[in-house]
């Protein structure tokens, strides 16, 4: 296991450890009315949030747990490397001053001091969040730094979150779905309520520096020539051609949108490299411990095994109230993977 590997697993395994000894009360803090896990980020680390200082450059990935943020880091940072033409020792001097400065890529997490030590970093910086846009640093805006926002829809997220939640020591455990179901719907859990975090990112929707892509949308190629096989029965090399064209579509549109200048074929060696089956079947040696709890099923449609009719109802009509008829709402396509 490289160095870099090794010091994410070891950080990650100790998050782990204290959690499990960790009082239950301790285990969550709020903040202006909104809950954290205690064991990653603290009151005075969101007191000098707005102290970081943004760059135009910075590549910032905002998206609500479990959207699949994991995932597309691993997506921005192999683009980013690849676009840049690094070389090996290149690549692992830029690990080894990341790791020095003890600084683990979501910005809300750790101590009151990384953000000193943010500035430190003299390439350019790949930073992922969980944080509203309300809560986000100032500086982050007013730098014009471009702003990918990752969405899933609403129902595989809550179903999603709440394997997360029972699975992690870092967060209390629900005692049954109804139970979590409640706490979901009215946003007690941390980073709060998804509606509200939409909400809030709707009215960002026609910022030059920020697009917005969808869980669904980096998958659903892929369904798509599952039924296209079905139905067309096609040849193996219509197949292949087909793949190969529309996995690469959305990295091409991320590609784009933050200025990294990558080939066809090495969009298409991303795409491969980072695909959910590859992240997961070396998420042991990526995550550690966590591993297998960050990269669950990254299917489509789960919810179905979870909510009842009555469920089903409560979350239309709330998506109705927040967020039909907006941008947003629009491009989340609710119609489609929230129905049953």
């Amino acid at each position: 296991m490289d160095k870099s590997r090794k010091t994410v697993v070891e950080y990650l395994d100790k998050i782990w450890a204290d959690s499990e000894k960790a009082a239950p009360e301790d285990l969550l803090f709020s903040y202006k009315g909104i809950l954290y896990p205690g064991t990653l980020c603290s009151p005075e680390t969101f007191q000098v949030l707005d102290s970081f200082e943004a760059r135009s450059d910075d590549v910032i990935l905002a998206a609500y747990p479990k959207n699949g943020s994991n995932w597309l880091d691993q997506v921005l940072n192999d683009l980013e490397i690849t676009a840049a033409k690094y070389t090996e020792e290149e690549i692992k001097e830029r690990i080894n001053i990341t790791n020095e400065l003890s600084l683990f890529p979501r910005l809300e997490f750790g101590d009151p001091e990384k953000f000193k030590r943010m500035k430190e970093l003299p390439f350019r910086r790949i930073i992922i969040t969980h944080l509203s846009p309300q809560v986000l640093p100032k500086s982050i805006f007013k730098s014009k730094a471009k702003i990918l926002l990752l969405v899933r829809n609403l129902k595989d997220t809550a179903v999603s979150y709440f394997h997360f939640y029972n699975n992690i020591p870092t967060l209390p455990s629900f005692g049954s779905w109804d139970e979590y179901f409640t706490a979901f719907m009215h946003g007690k859990l941390c980073w709060g309520s998804y509606f509200d975090y939409l909400v809030e990112w709707n009215k960002h929707m026609d910022d030059e520096n920020v697009m917005a892509i969808t869980y669904e949308e980096l998958k659903e190629v892929h369904y798509c020539q599952i039924a296209l096989e079905q139905l067309f029965l096609l040849t193996i090399v219509s197949v292949k051609m087909h793949r190969h064209l529309n996995q690469t579509l959305g990295l091409k549109k991320i590609a784009d949108f933050f200025g990294f200048s990558l080939s066809e074929e090495e969009i298409q060696t991303v795409a491969e490299k980072s695909s959910f089956k590859a992240m997961k079947e070396k998420s042991s040696k990526t995550h550690g411990a966590l591993g297998k709890i960050f990269f669950r099923k990254g299917i489509i449609g789960d919810w179905k095994d979870h909510f009842s009719e009555a469920q089903n109802k409560e979350m239309d009509i709330k998506f109705e109230e927040c967020l039909a008829g907006t941008k947003l709402g629009e491009k989340m396509k609710y119609g489609l993977y929230c129905k049953a």
